[in-house]
């Protein structure tokens, strides 16, 4: 089948001239954030609260920036007040170099609920659902218990997981296995697996993003006036997203909405999808402001993959199989309903 190329020329193009602006401003108060950094790592208490008065600065210009956009969600910005510390909390032990595998992976779960709920589970106006749950306590007789839930099938029940990246496998099972959850009829989504990579050898302004078809794993039928979600622990540019959907759309799919989950998203990363595809909401923890000429998030919090499921050797990297295997028994049998989903995808051989 091939492969499909995204150009990042491509991508600012969906941009306007505010948006290039409102760029700019938080990339210059970042560059002032870089002349800073040195003089913190030497200890300077000093430099410190410059640095803090910085980021609260650059925090509020892009507060500002995604509050006018109805289709940016920020977890910081769109929760009370006596949320923000949790967030905070998570945000800064995903971004600690000191935060080891399984720590990271802990944290990165307790993420994707946190986005799960700010997606689904308080919308107002829906219904609720009554759970009726047995107990194992028996005595004097059989116990029960009764709790109530958001009905979200509306939502929920016609949705279709989209995994673009390595790191994105395990933050699309959590949030698979929350719409499991919630769902009343216990639904499972199904995986559609896209071999997709940014061409490392360009820098930020001369990206691509290249789709490898051959390597990919999906039914296109299955796809078709759903609700697509897609889990990624960073949106640094927006290039991989944007790559898949134009392509499923030059294929005659309608989605019947498009929903890109992340950790930290750079805020020209989020601007560049929901400018680039419509009926497309960003749910996000937290806002980084700048990319670097790599294309990197700055501060960002390094490569997820790596930090989630270890390094893969050049010579010999795994493939979904392997990986969901090197997970351990742990998330298997947590996840067991969200495997068996991406096995059938994987096995099914059907494009």
């Amino acid at each position: 089948m091939g492969k499909v190329i995204l150009k990042a020329e491509e991508l600012d193009g969906y941009l306007t001239d505010n948006d290039k602006e409102n760029l700019q401003n938080v990339e210059t108060l970042f560059g002032r954030a870089l002349d800073i950094f040195p003089k913190v790592q030497a200890g300077n208490k000093t430099a410190e609260d410059d640095l803090i008065s910085l980021y609260n600065e650059m925090g509020n210009l892009m507060q500002e920036i995604c509050q006018k956009e109805t289709r940016i969600h920020v977890y910081s910005y769109a929760t009370p007040q006596q949320n923000h510390s949790e967030v905070t909390r998570v945000i800064s032990k995903l971004r600690n170099v000191d935060t080891e595998n399984k720590e990271f992976v802990y944290y990165i779960q307790r993420a994707y609920e946190m986005l799960f709920k700010l997606a689904w589970a308080n919308i107002p106006g829906l219904q609720k659902n009554y759970l009726v749950i047995k107990t194992p306590v028996t005595y004097p007789v059989q116990n029960y218990a009764v709790h109530r839930i958001t009905n979200a099938d509306s939502k929920i029940e016609n949705t279709v997981m989209c995994v673009m990246l390595r790191a994105a496998l395990l933050p699309s099972m959590i949030i698979s296995k929350e719409i499991e959850e919630y769902s009343s009829s216990g639904y499972v989504t199904p995986f559609a697996l896209f071999k997709i990579r940014r061409n490392d050898s360009r820098q930020e302004n001369n990206m691509e993003y290249i789709l490898d078809l051959d390597k990919s794993f999906f039914h296109l039928h299955y796809l078709d006036g759903k609700d697509l979600i897609f889990a990624d622990p960073m949106n640094a540019t927006g290039g991989s997203l944007v790559t898949v959907v134009k392509y499923l759309l030059s294929m005659g799919i309608k989605p019947r909405s498009i929903t890109f989950f992340n950790a930290i998203s750079a805020l020209k990363g989020a601007l560049r999808v929901v400018r680039a595809l419509e009926h497309c909401n960003v749910y996000t923890l937290w806002i980084d402001g700048v990319l670097n000429k790599d294309a990197y998030i700055m501060p960002g919090l390094g490569d997820a993959g790596d930090r989630i499921n270890g390094k893969d050797s050049a010579e010999n990297p795994r493939n979904i199989i392997q990986l969901m295997a090197d997970y351990g028994t742990g998330i298997a049998n947590l996840y067991r309903s969200q495997f068996r989903a991406i096995e059938d995808t994987v096995l099914g051989g059907e494009k």
